[in-house]
């Protein structure tokens, strides 16, 4: 990792697809500002508008205006701070919205008209102006006006109850629900882009929280349409012979099996039990699946003969599909994240910023510039002469 300077920075930025795109992102906690970090870090300048005093609720809670939930979400952007509802920041954020191309707001419906900030009003100002609307469960019908958070999204959504154990039910790992609602407006945002090529015309995209998670959850329903199954938390691991394993040393190692012979072949080697595949629960796929927890009983008392590095090596020279159940700390002592550059940094106002970068290359080359998220309205002289 190297420290960059902002003219480094902006030479990379310069090659990237999104060079040149202005988007104005009004977004709060995680969707709107999700889908805004995307756009950035393919190289649109981010211009959030927030609210001054306060800005983004994400940003304090910490305590203070900088916590590491509002980080996560608002790298390579700039901050202005606006209230619309004055007339003299109304007439300032217009000029803006004259030349942007892009605007994001995941408010809830009714909100951005009294703000003044509604579809019709900034399409008035922008007719090639593409302008992205979240909600939680769409702008009309029985439940708009519903609160929704990620727990909600996944639950109503479907999605939830496939990752709740039964035997210990507790709601489990981080804002899937909030992040994939970024992912798909930030796909609905290039995609109408890509359209006002040909038209000059900016599009209106909509999407909810509820929409975008029954859509992630796509496989659950394609069985019940397919086959008329209800899902449950077991079934897939068991369908895609996925296990988890604790070693001697108390770390957790995980298998992917799937379905090649080999990989079953190679395992029995690996734990030496050659007469293994033999055994009526081992015999066949199907007999796998339906002795699961007959397969894993056999299995965890060897994993737990051994430390997790022996069984990994073993696992790899053998190729059977296997990882490491990886704390984040550990992923970033990966030698294969070190090789990817997946760590980067830059100054910060709160010290050294780091992150990870944008999963995606192009012609080969990586984006390993990134710039610190902004105190609240760090950009206001530059951009608002104010």
């Amino acid at each position: 990792m190297q420290d960059q300077t902002p003219d480094q920075t902006a030479d990379q930025m310069a090659a990237l697809p999104l060079s040149g795109v202005t988007v104005l992102e009004m977004g709060t906690f995680i969707t709107g500002p999700c889908a805004g970090m995307l756009l950035a870090d393919l190289g649109a300048r981010v211009i959030k508008v927030e609210q001054p005093g306060t800005g983004d609720p994400f940003r304090a809670f910490k305590g203070t205006l900088y916590s590491p939930h509002f980080q996560t979400y608002n790298r390579n952007k700039q901050s202005i701070t606006l209230d619309t509802r004055d007339a003299a920041d109304l007439a300032a954020f217009d000029d803006l919205v004259r030349g942007a191309d892009v605007f994001i707001q995941n408010f809830r419906p009714g909100v951005a008209k009294k703000l003044g900030v509604d579809w019709d009003r900034l399409r008035s100002l922008n007719e090639a102006l593409v302008y992205a609307s979240i909600s939680g469960f769409g702008s009309t019908g029985p439940d708009a006006a519903r609160p929704a958070f990620d727990t909600v999204a996944q639950a109503a959504s479907g999605f939830l109850r496939l990752l709740v154990n039964p035997r210990h039910p507790r709601v489990v790992g981080p804002a899937i629900g909030d992040a994939m609602t970024g992912f798909y407006t930030a796909q609905g945002v290039l995609a109408a882009l890509y359209q006002r090529q040909q038209t000059g015309r900016g599009r209106l995209v909509e999407t909810s929280m509820f929409e975008a998670m029954c859509h992630f959850n796509l496989d659950d329903f394609t069985h019940l349409f397919a086959a008329g199954q209800v899902m449950d938390a077991y079934s897939r691991p068991h369908v895609s012979q996925s296990y988890v394993f604790q070693c001697s040393d108390g770390l957790w190692l995980a298998l992917h099996m799937s379905s090649p012979p080999k990989f079953w072949e190679n395992l029995s080697v690996a734990v030496e039990q050659p007469g293994m595949l033999a055994l009526p629960a081992f015999a066949t796929r199907d007999s796998r699946i339906a002795h699961y927890d007959d397969v894993v009983a056999h299995l965890a008392p060897l994993f737990a003969g051994r430390p997790r590095a022996e069984w990994l090596a073993r696992l790899r020279d053998l190729e059977v599909p296997s990882a490491a159940v990886a704390t984040s700390a550990e992923v970033l002592e990966n030698d294969q994240a070190k090789h990817l550059q997946l760590e980067v940094s830059a100054p910060g106002p709160m010290g050294e910023f780091r992150t990870i970068r944008s999963p995606l290359s192009f012609d080969g080359q990586r984006s390993l510039n990134v710039t610190a998220p902004p105190l609240l309205g760090q950009d206001n002289a530059r951009i608002l002469g104010r």
